[in-house]
Order: structure tokens, then C-alpha cells, then sequence
């Protein structure tokens, strides 16, 4: 009974309302504990009947507090008569005197605070300090008002005043500095617990009632609340007079008004500990918002089917559930989609668990900092340890030198500090940024698991509502750590095997599937190794099924390329700099097709692209894989078009110059040698990480690299959210994309007025299968500069190998294959071979292999059974 009443409380009115503003300032922030979407199961539930949810806790302490306050109304309000009534007047009003008649409206308000917002637990401390001081505040006044009265002249007239609570504390005050002093004072100390329990400092006060003020009026001020910073936990209007300055004179909003964009966003930890102490637990204490003011509740706009889809909406409504409509403003996690009447429900953050709580401190972080300070005094270096932060993988000790010691004594003691602590993975910090201190970085013997659950409940995510935005990790100082893919705008991420890129893969894609819906989001999957990226076929956010040959990898990739053209074009056309400025002018109806064209103009969803490992592309098609990477990285940022780049090998031949020149973000696990951390980084460093999640993470714009231990998801976790967005749509694909581009362009632009001459090259070569540059001067009579430009157009058509010094290049082609070879350098095919005889897609039965054309004939995949040709026929 207890937790329906609970549940018909937490269902009046939205979430997060019916409270004192503020109130979430100090909340835990736990998981949401609503009931997961179907198809999905709640991981949190208790197992058995060990203990009862929290919610059925909770519910329990608002129903009983909900009987006292009837009992107690139904003696000081209604008078009840008998024995029983008699008792409960007794202790009400000897404890309360006559501000007793208040005390049920109290414990019906405590009552419904706990039921509806069970999660708030910590600012439950919070508000009964408030309501002390107003209680006692309350009685005294009463009490010195009705003369006060003493128990020794019966407690009838003590009942009738401020009761035993008001005598005690008014008789002493009053006594020692009269009425006169005692009454301000008590007004005061009611004042100071109303603005404890509603959570107002003092300087706030305006903003405040001026927020009471527009509620009850209905005024709304969008320039105050916009601006307030409400994802920190600020009420609205308080917003600073020159932010509303700011967001008044900029009121179209363009992406470009921001002055300072950041990729990654930290919450950083308590820092009201100073740094006098070594051992600083409290240092490391983080601030959560609650669920119940998740970012998604307010801020994802409706937005139909994008350009990236070339079949209606209407195809895929029917697949997708049609939950009963929902109040506005919704609760987070729902988002209207293409005509208004479906709604794409987002992943409940129930799926993605908890982890353990974060440890502070431990003996051995004593012990290193006992031997670091042997270590300085055995060397005479005038240096103590100040401090230590500890984080989920690594703990760092602040070191200060005196004014006359160098910075140099610290690091060329890097070998002896790191035989006194026993580790061989020290990396050492001159100095800490923003600090005056140098940094000693060494492992912790007991790791901490970060969870990707944690990191998107943090407030560092929920401070944006942008879609893009995934969990990183935690960093040293035990903060949380999230980055939006959007303004990276690209990242390489690289290290050796096992170091933790395939999970740092898997936590960005469930972040955007926790976030975005299909119309905010598109993914391009390339999973050459065929099986990290498996678990995500046939979610709705793909717009081509997961690539696994590299050579389809390499079509994508071109196909990008154009979908950026196509999209600059658009921007040019109407005038605008990036594609969330014409986003939000489509959503507001201000760009209208041209006179005369029947397009029909909607927003264009973000395009991410993961390539899961690099290397492999660039041993198949480095130069068209160069080419594409290099286009899209140069201009696509603007597109709304993201590129992620991850391998195992960062050697100079896969991560070229061009491609880092060009990917300013980085992320880089355990590498497996100081070479490797030079190429990814530019710097040394991956070399020390210890792996395991263990990386440096560099992102646009940042100094330094920060250390962070990457977030954690496990595949049931995964499979988990993957099933919940596959229940909400299927997926609709370009048939496109994977699909090779017409050969005719490239021939133009390649080959120009040779055509004739490479046509005679490639006979000549094909048929003697002898293939040599000199040979080449000789039979054609050209120059070694035209037959060696003959040769490389020979290579890129993969009809020749690569030069080998002075040997003869390999010949690829056979005789009876030079039709076709021909055929493809003319521009008439894409392909080398028909369908049906050695089609790399085909099996030797005939029948397709999973990625191939033919894959989903039955399950509406959209792909088109065939060889596309140039002219765009299938056959």
C-alpha cells in the first residue's frame, strides 16, 4: 500500500516540480529508478527478498510520517476526544506549544518530498537542519510572546505558549539580553532557515523572488533562463547581468557565437580542501544533479526524416510503438519524431549499472609518500610531499620545492623514486597544470573500475544536452570526464593490443545511443576485424549495415565525401556557415525549397564515422583511404560529418602526416614504444601508461594531455541498449554507400589525354605479362617521364604491383581478364569481375556472405541484388 501511494505522489505533475528550487544541488544523483521500456530488463532489481528496492523504503517513511500527520490533525484541528487524543495532545503541544497546529501541514510536505523524489537522500540533511532552525525560531517567539510562561506554574499555560521547546530556548536568551534583543534575534535565525531548506544564498535573494515572481505571473524571461546556467544546478534568473547582455545581442544564437568552444568537459573534484594536508579524502568528493533533472527532459527538438534517408518516413512508422502521449514538458528520454504521432523512447539509465565507490585514500598511499620523502632527504633535495589525489588508476603526489632548489633535482630522480616505491611505470609532471607544484604519478595497487553509467549520470554530462556528447573516463584528480565528438571534430585513437581501444569504442557508441535518437544521429561502422562492432547490427542509427571488407570501407569513405559536398552545397545555397544553424532554420520554417523544385528540405542529422582499425585499410587502399580521410578531416566540421580513427599500429605509415595534420583530437592508450607515443601524440608518455583504459587524453585546443582511465561497459550492458533502440525502429539503409563510384570522373581528372596510351600500356603489359617502365619507352616510344606516369596509372588500377627497385612490377591481370581491364580504365565498369564467377561477396555456393549486396533480401535491408555499373544499372 505504502509504495502506491508512493507511486500516485511521484505522478502528480512532471518530475523535478512541487519542490523548493534548489533542492537538487546537493542530491546523489543515482540512477533513475522508473520501470524500463519493454523489452529490456532492470539489472538493479534485487535478487530474492533480501531487503526491500529503496523505493519501497522510501515509500514506507512517507506513508508513516503521512499517518502521524493525520493523526496528529485529527486531535489539534478536529479535537478528537478520549484517552489516545489526550496523549498525542500532550506531546504535541507540551514539545510545540500552540505552533503544534502546523506540524500536520509539515509532515504531510516532508511526506510527499520523500515519495516523490526518493532519490534526493542527501538533501534530506539539508532540510531538516532548515527546519530545526525554524521550529525552534518559531516556539521561541511564541513563547516570549505569551510572557513566558515556567513548567513550575503548571504546563497548562506552557502548552498554550511556545511549549517546552520555546521555554527552553527563549527563557535563557531573554534572560541574559532582554526581549529586545532576543526577538531580532530569533526572526533573524527563521529567516536563515528558510533560506537553508530552499537552498537561497544570500546574494541570490533577488534573483529569487524574482523567479516567484514571474511563476505566479506567468511571465517567462528566456534570456535569464538560457543563460543561468541551469545544468550546474542554478535556479532560474540568475543569470548574470552581462549574460543577459550577451544572449540579448546575440539572440539568433549562430553556432559561431561561442569564443571559446572545448571538446572535453571535466567535473572537477572538491577542491575545499586545501593543500596543506597530505591526505585529502575529501578532495576527491564530487557533486551529481539528480536524474529527475536529466538534460534530455527539455532540450531535443522535433525533427524530421533527414537527407540521409532516401525512403519516406511513412516505410518505417510501422515498425516503430506508439506509447500513449505524454504532458509537456516530457521526461527525459522521449523524443518526437517525424509527424508527431510516434514517439522514439531513449535508453532508461537504468541499463548501464553503478560502479563502486571511489576510495580516497589507503595505507599504501602513506607508505609512498613516507619513501618519497626518504627519497628527497636522502639525496638532499629540499622538496616535500604536499598533497595526493587519488584517482581510479593512478594516484598523484604533489611535490613543492624550496626557492632555491631546481625543478631538474626532481626529474633526474625519476629511476631512485621509482625503485623506492617498487613501480616501473612512474611518469613524473613539471609541472601540474595550473598548479605550482610538480606531479609524481604512480599506480595504484588496487584499481577502480569507471563505468560508463557513472560518467553520463555526472553533472559533466548532464551540463549539455548536445547528442554528441560520450563518456570518456575519470581523470587523476578523480573527476568525470566527458567529450563532445561534435567540436573535436575528429580523433585518432591508438595503442598497442589490449590497451583499451575497442572498449573506448563501445563506450561512444552506447554514449550515443544513451543520447541520440536515429534523426539526431547516423553512424557509419567499419569493423575490418569483423567482430568488435557485430553487437550494433541492425540498430536504427546505421545508415549502411557494418563493413567488414576494405574495400567497401573505401567506397564509404568517398561516399562521405560526396554526402559533404552535397551538404556545403546546401549551406552555400541558403546562406549559412554550419549545418545546426540550418537545422534550426529548417525546424523554424525560414528556408524554403527554391521556386519550381519539389525537394522537400529537412534538418541534416550528425554523421559519425568509426573505423575501427585503420592499419587494415591502409594496406588494402592507402591512397584512396588517404585521399577520403584527408578531404573529410580538412572540411566536413561544419557538415555535421565526425570522423573516428582507431588502430593498434600508430606507425608514420598508417597515421600519415596528412591524416594527423588534419585529426586534432587524440586519444592514446598503452603504446608499445616511445616511437609509437611520438606519432600519436607528438610527445612522449604512452610509453608509461600502464593499459587497461589507462590513456592520455588530448583533445582540440588543450595544452597538455590529462590521464584518464577510460569508462568500462560491459556487453551485457550493450546488448542491453542495443536491444532497446531495436525494438524502437528498424533500420532504414542508403543503398549507396558501400556502392562504388562511377570510374568516368577519374579518368578525366587522372588520365586526361593519355587514354589512348594507357589503353596500348595495359595491352601491352596484360598480354606479355611483362611489366617494366623501360619497356614501356621502348615499345611506345615515349619518354621514361610518360612511361613512368603510364606505370602508376597501370598501379592504381591495380593491374600492376608496386615498384620493387630495379625488378619488373608484378602483373595482376591475366590474359583473358584484359577485356574487362580495359573496360574499367575506359570508365565503362567498376569491377574487375562479373557477379556470378569470383565476386569477393559471393561464397563458392552462390549464395552471400554476410555484409555482401544481397544480405537482408528478406529483412528490408534496401540493398539492391548486382554489379552497379557506371551508368547506374544493375546486372
Amino acid at each position: 500500500m505504502a509504495h502506491a501511494v508512493g507511486g500516485a505522489a511521484r505522478a502528480v505533475g512532471p518530475p523535478g516540480q512541487g519542490t523548493a528550487p534548489g533542492d537538487g544541488e546537493e542530491d546523489v544523483g543515482k540512477p533513475s529508478r522508473t520501470t524500463p521500456a519493454k523489452g529490456t530488463s532492470n539489472e538493479t532489481a534485487p535478487k530474492g527478498g533480501a531487503a526491500p528496492e529503496p523505493d519501497h523504503r522510501a515509500d514506507g517513511v512517507g506513508f508513516f510520517l503521512l499517518a502521524l500527520a493525520v493523526v496528529v490533525a485529527a486531535r489539534e484541528w478536529w479535537g478528537i476526544d478520549g484517552a489516545f487524543g489526550d496523549g498525542v495532545h500532550a506531546v504535541v503541544a507540551g514539545t510545540l506549544g500552540v505552533a503544534g497546529v502546523a506540524l500536520p501541514v509539515l509532515l504531510l510536505w516532508i511526506a510527499l518530498r520523500i515519495m516523490r523524489h526518493p532519490e534526493r537522500a542527501r538533501a534530506n540533511g539539508r532540510v531538516t537542519i532548515g527546519l530545526s532552525f525554524i521550529v525552534v525560531s518559531v516556539c521561541a517567539l511564541v513563547h516570549i510572546s505569551a510572557g513566558l510562561p515556567s513548567p513550575t506554574d503548571g504546563f497548562g499555560p506552557v502548552q498554550d505558549a511556545g511549549g517546552v521547546i520555546g521555554y527552553l530556548f527563549a527563557t535563557p536568551v531573554v534572560t541574559g539580553l532582554t526581549q529586545w534583543f532576543a526577538v531580532p534575534l530569533y526572526v533573524l535565525a527563521t529567516f536563515f532557515g528558510i533560506l537553508i531548506v530552499t537552498a537561497t544564498p544570500v546574494h541570490r535573494i533577488p534573483a529569487r523572488l524574482l523567479a516567484v515572481y514571474d511563476r505566479l505571473t506567468g511571465n517567462h524571461r528566456p534570456d535569464e533562463t538560457e543563460g543561468s546556467g541551469a545544468g550546474d544546478g542554478a535556479p532560474p534568473g540568475t543569470g548574470t547581468r552581462a549574460g543577459r547582455r550577451r544572449k540579448r545581442k546575440g539572440a539568433k544564437g549562430y553556432v559561431g557565437d561561442e569564443a571559446f568552444e572545448k571538446a572535453a568537459y571535466l567535473e572537477p573534484a572538491d577542491d575545499s580542501a586545501s593543500s596543506g594536508s597530505p591526505a585529502r579524502p575529501d578532495r576527491l568528493t564530487t557533486q551529481r544533479i539528480p536524474t529527475g533533472e536529466a538534460a534530455g527532459a527539455k532540450g531535443a527538438p522535433a525533427i524530421g526524416p533527414g537527407l540521409l534517408d532516401d525512403k519516406p518516413a511513412g516505410s518505417r512508422k510501422k515498425s516503430a510503438p506508439k506509447p500513449p502521449a505524454t504532458p509537456d514538458p516530457m521526461p527525459r528520454g522521449e523524443q518526437p519524431m517525424f509527424d508527431g504521432d510516434t514517439v522514439y523512447l531513449l535508453p532508461d539509465e537504468s541499463l548501464l549499472v553503478e560502479g563502486p565507490p571511489h576510495k580516497t585514500r589507503s595505507a599504501a598511499n602513506d607508505r609512498v609518500v613516507e619513501s618519497l620523502t626518504g627519497v628527497f632527504e636522502q639525496f638532499g633535495v629540499d622538496a616535500q610531499v604536499t598533497g595526493f589525489t587519488r584517482g581510479p588508476t593512478v594516484t598523484r603526489y604533489e611535490v613543492e620545492v624550496g626557492q632555491k632548489t631546481k625543478v631538474e633535482r626532481i626529474t633526474s630522480l625519476s629511476n631512485n623514486i621509482a625503485y623506492a616505491v617498487a613501480s616501473a611505470d612512474v611518469r613524473i609532471l613539471s609541472p601540474i597544470p595550473g598548479k605550482s607544484a610538480i606531479g609524481i604519478e604512480i599506480p595504484n595497487a588496487d584499481r577502480e573500475t569507471v563505468v560508463l553509467g557513472d560518467v553520463l549520470r555526472s553533472s559533466a554530462a548532464r551540463r549539455t544536452e548536445h547528442p554528441m556528447v560520450m563518456g570518456v573516463g575519470k581523470d587523476v584528480e578523480g573527476g568525470y570526464v566527458v567529450a563532445n565528438l561534435a567540436k573535436m571534430p575528429h580523433i585518432l585513437v591508438a595503442g598497442a593490443t589490449g590497451a583499451g581501444k575497442s572498449s573506448f569504442i563501445n563506450s561512444m557508441i552506447t554514449s550515443v545511443l544513451m543520447r541520440a535518437t536515429p534523426e539526431q544521429v547516423r553512424l557509419v561502422l567499419v569493423d575490418p576485424k569483423r567482430v568488435e562492432l557485430t553487437i550494433y547490427e541492425g540498430i536504427p542509427h546505421l545508415i549502411t549495415p557494418i563493413i567488414t571488407s576494405p574495400k567497401k570501407a573505401a567506397e564509404a569513405l568517398e561516399w562521405v565525401v560526396r554526402e559533404m559536398d552535397s551538404r556545403y552545397d546546401d549551406l552555400a545555397e541558403f546562406g549559412y556557415k554550419h549545418v545546426d544553424d540550418f537545422n534550426a532554420a529548417v525546424r523554424a520554417g525560414k528556408v524554403k525549397p527554391l521556386p519550381g523544385s519539389e525537394r522537400k528540405i529537412a534538418p541534416y542529422p550528425y554523421l559519425l564515422v568509426v573505423v575501427d582499425e585503420l592499419a587494415d585499410l591502409m594496406m588494402v587502399a592507402p591512397r584512396d583511404v588517404e585521399a577520403s580521410i584527408q578531404r573529410i578531416t580538412q572540411l566536413a566540421r561544419a557538415a555535421g560529418i565526425h570522423l573516428v580513427l582507431a588502430t593498434q599500429r600508430p606507425s608514420v605509415d598508417v597515421v600519415t602526416g596528412l591524416i594527423k595534420a588534419n585529426v586534432p583530437s587524440r586519444l592514446a592508450f598503452a603504446t608499445s614504444s616511445l616511437a609509437d607515443s611520438r606519432v600519436v601524440l607528438d610527445q612522449p608518455g604512452a610509453e608509461k601508461l600502464i593499459g587497461q583504459g589507462d590513456a592520455l587524453f588530448l583533445p582540440m585546443g588543450a595544452a597538455k594531455p590529462m590521464r584518464v582511465q577510460g569508462a568500462w561497459v560491459t556487453e551485457s550492458e550493450v546488448e542491453a541498449v542495443t536491444e532497446h533502440v531495436k525494438a524502437q525502429l528498424k533500420p532504414v539503409y542508403r543503398e549507396d554507400v558501400a556502392a562504388p563510384a562511377s570510374a568516368k570522373k577519374q579518368v578525366d581528372e587522372d588520365i586526361g589525354d593519355d587514354l589512348d596510351l594507357l589503353l596500348q600500356a595495359a595491352e601491352l603489359v596484360v598480354t606479355t605479362q611483362f611489366g617494366s617502365t623501360s619497356m614501356l619507352q621502348r615499345k611506345l616510344r615515349v619518354g621514361f617521364a610518360k612511361a613512368g606516369r603510364l606505370m602508376d596509372l597501370l598501379e592504381s588500377r591495380e593491374i600492376v604491383g608496386p615498384s620493387e627497385g630495379s625488378k619488373a612490377r608484378d602483373v595482376l591481370v591475366a590474359a583473358d581478364d584484359l577485356p574487362a581491364a580495359l573496360a574499367i580504365i575506359r570508365g565503362e565498369s567498376t569491377r574487375l569481375y562479373d557477379q556470378d564467377e569470383s565476386d569477393p561477396d559471393t561464397g563458392d555456393d552462390g549464395s552471400a556472405v554476410p555484409g555482401g549486396p544481397d544480405e537482408g533480401a528478406e529483412g528490408g535491408t534496401g540493398y539492391s541484388s548486382g554489379v552497379v555499373l557506371a551508368d547506374g544499372e544493375a546486372r
